[in-house]
């Protein structure tokens, strides 16, 4: 017959390893599953830091056309057609990117759109409605460095940001855990676990 205690042990030992089991099972597919995304980030970090080991020009286009003048001229700001002017000006000049800026002045109207490696910057006469076009592209890179910085990215590019770092959360967590059922290398893991956080923070103290 069992005793209780081989009974508790008995348990104990099914719970450490459906434990192992499913931190192994999570740490080798989410891996896979977020491999680009990690991949992505870690190149990009290094391009980041090091922009002038692949040095690009921006291309710049400057237009000028009209918008209709009723749209942006009545005394009251608060009626100036602001969906109807960056509707015209994207259906018209193919402008990407976000609305970043739409700011009135007494005789002008300038409005800014930023997306990854792009900014458009229009200057509206509002008597007229004449208006100057700005267009800077700058580059794979630097679209890149902003999609890492999430700069002028969207909602949606701002949800796999927030994915990405759960993933790595995961695959940090269960890769430790996992550690702790190896009872060879445990001792050794930590160790250098520590010293690896240690040197993180010496870095940072003495740098910054």
């Amino acid at each position: 017959m069992s005793t209780p205690n081989a009974k508790l042990k008995s348990k104990s030992n099914k719970l450490r390893r459906s434990t192992a089991e499913i931190s192994r099972w999570l740490h080798i597919y989410l891996s896979m599953f977020s491999f680009a995304i990690v991949l992505f980030f870690s190149v990009t970090g290094l391009t980041l830091n090091h922009q002038e080991w692949l040095p690009e020009k921006s291309d710049v286009q400057e237009q000028k056309a009209k918008l209709n003048v009723a749209w942006v001229n009545p005394t009251d700001t608060s009626k100036i057609a602001k969906l109807e002017v960056v509707e015209h000006l994207r259906n018209t000049h193919g402008i990407k990117g976000q609305l970043n800026d739409f700011r009135i002045d007494e005789r002008e109207i300038s409005i800014s759109f930023q997306g990854p490696g792009y900014t458009a910057d229009v200057f509206v006469d509002r008597e007229t409605g004449d208006y100057d076009l700005t267009e800077t592209r700058m580059g794979w890179m630097a679209v890149v460095n902003d999609l890492h910085k999430g700069r002028d990215t969207g909602k949606s590019w701002a949800w796999v940001i927030d994915l990405s770092a759960i993933f790595m959360i995961f695959i940090s967590a269960t890769g430790l855990i996992l550690l702790l059922f190896l009872k060879k290398r445990k001792t050794t893991g930590l160790l250098l676990a520590l010293i690896g956080l240690a040197i993180s923070y010496g870095i940072y103290y003495f740098l910054t």
